[in-house]
């Protein structure tokens, strides 16, 4: 503990307590390796969700989207930018007769992801945003999640992601390039009433960046979505029949 200490670790005591007497996952941990990267999972809303050195580790406040999007209970759902598929294995495990579908580009991602669909249940697939989707989910998606890369690309530096790919960060020039590209495609995977639930960037009303002062509508190639907050950081866009 003394040595994490030294290092420059806040929680020492319990990062000791995880790490135990393994001198090798010691040593990586005190040469500035993520402690999730190191452990080789992370806790994700009480789920032990798998995390390899190279994929984007789940954040807390990403709990909020994936315990909402749960609480819908969608007879099938898809995940978009799944990186590790933690979101997909919470709506799974708190709905377990529903179909899940994670998808992921990034191979190392992708490989942490299948792991832990095998153990919840998620079917994985490789997908660059949709292309790769099961084209059998068109029209039938209760719930589209998506936890999409929304940090303007010159503020990544300032946003700590050791370990973690910058493409898993990097939102374009003003955060919402993927925000955007997943709004136009939403259309094709959810049924009347599903909805697109995407996580916000602190201190952000991600409805008004959509839509400015215009009506709660957000009209994508003649569909138009009803936006909403149910939580915060969390938008709720509902495809209108």
């Amino acid at each position: 503990m003394a040595r994490l200490r030294a290092a420059g670790s806040v929680f020492a005591e319990d990062e000791a307590r995880l790490l135990g007497d393994n001198e090798a996952l010691i040593a990586r941990r005190i040469a500035g390796e993520r402690l999730e990267h190191v452990l080789g999972w992370t806790d994700f809303a009480g789920l032990r969700i798998e995390v390899d050195p190279g994929v984007f580790i789940p954040r807390p406040q990403t709990e909020a989207l994936a315990e909402h999007a749960a609480s819908l209970q969608p007879a099938v759902a898809l995940d978009l930018f799944a990186g590790s598929a933690a979101i997909a294995c919470v709506v799974k495990a708190r709905n377990p007769g529903a179909r899940l579908v994670a998808a992921e580009l990034d191979p190392i991602a992708l490989a942490c992801a299948r792991r832990n669909g095998e153990r919840f249940g998620v079917e994985v697939v490789a997908a660059d945003v949709d292309e790769g989707v099961p084209t059998d989910l068109e029209g039938r998606v209760g719930v589209l999640t998506a936890n999409v890369p929304y940090v303007p690309t010159t503020e990544l530096p300032f946003v700590p992601h050791e370990g973690e790919p910058p493409e898993a960060l990097d939102g374009g020039e003003d955060g919402l390039d993927w925000v955007r590209r997943v709004a136009a495609i939403a259309p094709r995977w959810l049924r009347p009433g599903g909805k697109l639930l995407m996580e916000a960037p602190e201190g952000e009303n991600l409805s008004r960046l959509l839509i400015g002062d215009s009506p709660p509508f957000y009209p994508i190639s003649g569909t138009a979505f009803r936006l909403s907050s149910p939580c915060e950081r969390v938008l709720s866009a509902e495809l209108l029949g």
